[in-house]
């Protein structure tokens, strides 16, 4: 299964890592890939869109499901 979700308030690498591993940390995610320049997180597996949210909020972004592309 892929989730797509649009982030908030990334503006640097550092950024961008802090939602990688955030994602990582979820129960079920395979695989995560990261846009800075479109704003969207990609994330293959079985993990629950509400706890992918969760993780990125915990850490200091906004973020939301977002349709495909």
């Amino acid at each position: 299964m892929t989730h797509i979700l649009s982030i908030t308030g990334m503006s640097c690498g550092h950024c961008v890592r802090a939602v990688t591993s955030a994602l990582e940390s979820v129960a079920g995610v395979e695989s995560v890939a990261v846009d800075l320049e479109l704003g969207r997180a990609r994330v293959e597996g079985q993990a629950d869109v509400d706890a992918l949210v969760a993780a990125v909020v915990a850490e200091g972004y906004g973020a939301e499901s977002a349709p495909f592309e």
